[in-house]
């Protein structure tokens, strides 16, 4: 199925699917694990020392001779660092979200390494094409975290017919009937983050994966239109506490800082009512922790049965 397919060419791995670089909790162990089965495998780069990504490059290294990637948050403080290590280490693919890779292209491009920026918008997603993207994410909003303003029904196909670069689709894919919807959107692949959270590999809190696993189809908020950085979260007391201040006219800068490390309290410290569940409104089909090698396998053999059943249509 998958043969001719310009994103397994591209990065030489056996399945279209990207995990996503999920910030604090997307290590080495989960990216080689997802790299291992197929995949293309991401460590999260996000609020990460240097250091602590060398290192988990280097476990990667360990643990798969297969491509993997790192995610880059391009606003970080530290993110020249970070780009010298994703440089020296000579790492296949790098993901990028907030802020424009262009300035870094042609460093990233000397090292050999495929630039796949995430868009949220067909003009941008335009822009980096230009500027040497070899492919682009087309996230909608109904992934966890950070989001844009379009649906993933709506944004994907609208960026595959704006671009001639191969699209991953991301928000709200989380089996095979989401990975063939994909394809059927004009997708070359999907990058898939909520479900690989609730893997025996994921770097998270027990406590941040029950939630997502106890999630329904209406579990997840968002906070954050204020300051015009929408978050997708799972609902809780910090959230509750979040939108009401944020209607009743709090101030950008004191939301901001209300929200300030709220995130890393709930994934690596356990703190699941006052802190921030990250989460896509697809946590409402998660119902248990897999290793992360079945859930790609999982996921492919779905998506597999699916294409055969539309054979006979």
């Amino acid at each position: 199925m998958f043969e001719n397919n310009r994103l397994c060419r591209l990065l030489n791995i056996k399945y279209p699917l990207f995990q996503g670089g999920m910030a604090w909790i997307a290590g080495g162990r989960l990216a080689a694990a997802v790299s291992n089965a197929g995949g293309l495998g991401i460590i999260g780069a996000g609020g990460a020392e240097a250091s602590w990504l060398e290192e988990q490059i280097k476990l990667v290294k360990e643990k798969t001779d297969r491509p993997f990637g790192v995610n880059l948050m391009l606003a970080l403080p530290n993110i020249e660092e970070l780009i010298d290590v994703v440089v020296r280490e000579k790492v296949p693919a790098v993901t990028t979200g907030a802020g424009n890779p262009g300035i870094y292209m042609e460093k990233f491009k000397e090292a050999g390494i495929k630039v796949i920026p995430v868009v949220a918008s067909v003009a941008l997603a335009k822009r980096l094409v230009r500027l040497g993207a070899d492919a682009v994410i087309a996230e909608g909003m109904e992934s966890g975290g950070h989001i844009g303003e379009m649906s993933t029904m709506c944004l994907v196909p609208m960026i595959c017919d704006a671009v001639d670069v191969p699209v991953i689709a991301a928000g709200g894919v989380a089996d095979g009937r989401g990975f063939m919807a994909a394809f059927a959107l004009g997708a070359e692949g999907v990058q898939i983050g909520t479900r690989f959270i609730c893997s025996e590999e994921c770097e998270v809190h027990p406590a941040y994966q029950e939630k997502v696993l106890k999630a329904r189809d209406r579990a997840t908020v968002i906070c954050g239109t204020v300051t015009n950085h929408p978050v997708r979260a799972i609902h809780n007391k910090f959230t509750r506490h979040y939108l009401q201040c944020e209607f009743s006219g709090m101030k950008k800068e004191e939301l901001e800082e209300l929200g300030r490390g709220k995130y890393p309290a709930a994934a690596l410290n356990g703190d699941v009512e006052y802190g921030t569940i990250l989460a896509g409104e697809i946590a409402g089909l998660i119902n248990e922790i897999k290793p992360a090698g079945k859930i790609v396998e999982d996921i492919i053999n779905h998506a597999l049965r699916i294409k055969a059943m539309w054979g006979e249509l």
